[in-house]
Formats: structure tokens, sequence, C-alpha cells
């Protein structure tokens, strides 16, 4: 896998987005590599529970407005990546495996989707996130159209996706959308700490937990994903996105 890495230390992998040069912006190869190493991860009965981050200066700073031409050049190319992207937040939520965040950087876009996909999250004291989407003439992803209004209420999810302003970390642990502030240092070394202790617990009752759980919201999610792929599908084939991506690229 070139975009991505996975490490394995004892019962705990380490999953790196590993396109440090763009910021590890979404594009098709991570998003190939990224499916291929959770997939992987997911099913190896050797592991316990999972750490996310990202190689460089940012764990994910979303879409890689570069690649727009090529991700919109025929209906078809749209579909197949906000599929992806989509497939990304099942793998991330739906396996029995706990996922450990251990975000810096920036966490923008899809980037902090995917920080919203995992189970808990170590943040570094660095993290700035926020929403670009409609800026972009875009759509959010992620089943955070239910996901973030469930853990922050209604009008402050609306205030985050419509005036897209950044968050910092402790702005982050005010909201409860991160479970720790640590020094950029010492993240990685928290996030490996606290995935021993889950994998101290029973796998058997950890994995039951996380399903239970999941179940009780995968038909809401599911829905929200299949919304959100609608939305997105449809705002990436508008001459308005074209231009404003064209801008702000």
């Amino acid at each position: 896998m070139n975009y991505v890495k996975f490490d394995r230390e004892g019962d705990i992998g380490v999953i790196t987005l590993n396109r440090p040069e763009r910021l590890n912006a979404i594009g098709a190869e991570l998003l190939d590599d990224f499916h291929a190493v959770l997939r992987e991860a997911q099913s190896d009965p050797a592991l316990k529970v999972l750490v996310l981050t990202g190689a460089g200066r940012a764990f994910c700073a979303g879409d890689d407005l570069k690649d727009f031409a090529r991700q919109t050049e025929s209906p078809a190319s749209i579909r197949h990546h906000v599929e992806r992207i989509q497939q990304i937040s099942r793998d991330l939520m739906f396996g029995e495996k706990p996922v450990v965040g251990a975000i810096h950087g920036y966490a923008v876009g899809g980037g902090f989707e995917w920080l919203l996909n995992c189970d808990v999250v170590v943040a570094s004291d660095d993290l700035c996130c926020f929403f670009p989407e409609m800026d972009w003439g875009q759509f959010v992803t992620g089943g955070v159209t239910h996901l973030l209004p469930q853990a922050v209420g209604y009008q402050k999810a609306m205030e985050l996706w419509l005036l897209g302003e950044k968050q910092d970390s402790r702005a982050l642990l005010d909201l409860r959308l991160v479970n720790w502030v640590v020094p950029r240092g010492e993240m990685m070394q928290k996030a490996m700490d606290v995935a021993a202790v889950i994998a101290s617990k029973s796998a058997f009752s950890v994995a039951r937990l996380k399903t239970l759980l999941t179940t009780q919201l995968q038909t809401r999610i599911a829905t929200a994903l299949e919304l959100e792929q609608a939305a997105t599908i449809a705002c990436f084939g508008t001459d308005e996105a074209a231009a404003r991506i064209k801008k702000f690229g």
C-alpha cells in the first residue's frame, strides 16, 4: 500500500494515512488503499483494537481539490468516488474492532468526518477541524448528518456546517467530539496507551458492545450515508461546484 500504512504492534493495529505531501488529502488511490487496509485489519483475529492517524503535518485535509476534474469527468466517476468515501465510514463504524483516533494538524471536511467515525479520539493540541463543504458547493459525508446533531445538538451542528468556522482542540473537547487533548509529541503514546487498555478487555465483550451500539444506529446511519451520497453526487455535478473549487483550489 502506497498511501496507507498498516503496522501491527502486538494486538493493536496502527493505520496511518500516508500522503503527507498533500496533507493526506482524499484521492482515489488513498481511498482504495484505506479500504483494503481496513478490511484486512477488521478481519484479523489477532488484532483487538485499531489506532488511526496520519503521517506528516496533518491527519487529513479533506478531498483533494486538485483531483476534482478526474473525480467529475463523468457521472459514473462521480458516483464511484462518493461511494468509496462512504464505504470508508462503513468500514470504520460497522467493523467489530474499536477505532482509536490519534488526530493532529488539520482534519478538514472528510478528515473531520473520519474523526467522527472513530470510537474514541486522542487529539493533539494543534488540531484544527472544520467543514468547508458549503463553501465549495459540496456536501458532508461519513454519516455525520446523523452523528453530529446527536453529539452536539441540531443548532450547533448547523452552525458548524453552515459557517464552516475552524474549531481548535479545546473547542472540540468542550463539544465532546474528542476525548483527550495532549501535546503533539505525546499524541501517539496516549493513543497507544488507550488502545492497550481497550485491548486488555475481553475482545468478545468489546466486539459485542460495538456491534450492539452500531446495530442500534445502523439503520439511521445507513440511511444518512445513502442520503448524503445522493446529495454529494448531485453537488459534485454542478457548474457552481466546479467554479467554487477552481477558486479555492
